[in-house]
């Protein structure tokens, strides 16, 4: 509509972003006061593209380019419940993207050190943008997402951002001992669910949590198997 049109008004994003929590959100069984309240208070609006910002409150997967996705507030916001986050902890979010999910931890007022880690240097600039303003402790890294952030390891928590078919092996040895990944693992029957992966001595054990539909990460999409 022509701004210039006196029957034009601005979109409401604030009205928006209490209507998503009280009719995505808090349906899905997320009850965390502490999620709820960062969900409320972010404005997820800044981690799309403009041309997407009037969408930025549905319950979609928003398509950020390069075959990459905004995950939708739901899930989100249950992956950061079963996280079962506590104080002070190191957090790193795998395909951060634009910066969403890292954002909401560092609005958590939780004492967490969170890295976000990034390969596509476009999002990573949306999501430092979203960060400088709304979480600004929120250290960017940019680099592979299959080998994690070796750098800045051990992790307390890792998330990985988007669907794998397995968690790298990279990001389990980044793990501090009694850590846990929060992962989208889509399994051989096509069914994606968000995991709760722990090291254990004979390698990862992922536990599904909730079923999801939640597009793969295609830089960690295994390779396709050499046939003969």
């Amino acid at each position: 509509m022509d701004k210039t049109d006196p029957d034009y008004a601005p979109f409401d994003f604030v009205a928006a972003r209490q209507r998503m929590v009280d009719a995505q959100v808090r349906p899905s069984q997320v009850n965390n006061p502490v999620v709820i309240a960062a969900m409320r208070a972010l404005p997820r609006e800044l981690a799309v593209p403009e041309s997407l910002r009037a969408f930025a409150y549905s319950d979609n997967n928003l398509p950020l380019g390069e075959g990459r996705y905004l995950t939708e507030p739901r899930v989100t916001a249950r992956m950061l419940q079963v996280a079962e986050v506590t104080q002070g902890e190191r957090v790193l979010v795998v395909g951060a993207g634009t910066g969403y999910l890292a954002a909401l931890l560092g609005n958590m007022d939780m004492g967490l050190e969170v890295f976000a880690l990034e390969s596509e240097t476009r999002l990573a600039d949306i999501g430092r943008a979203l960060c400088f303003t709304w979480a600004p402790a929120v250290h960017w890294r940019e680099g592979a997402l299959v080998r994690g952030d070796a750098a800045d390891a051990p992790f307390d928590l890792i998330f990985i951002d988007g669907a794998v078919k397995e968690v790298p092996p990279a990001l389990a040895e980044q793990l501090r001992d009694g850590g846990r990944i929060i992962a989208p693992i889509c399994r051989d029957s096509g069914v994606t669910s968000v995991c709760r992966v722990l090291r254990t001595p004979q390698g990862s054990a992922a536990q599904p949590l909730f079923d999801v539909a939640v597009p793969l990460l295609p830089e960690l999409e295994p390779a396709p198997a050499f046939v003969f």
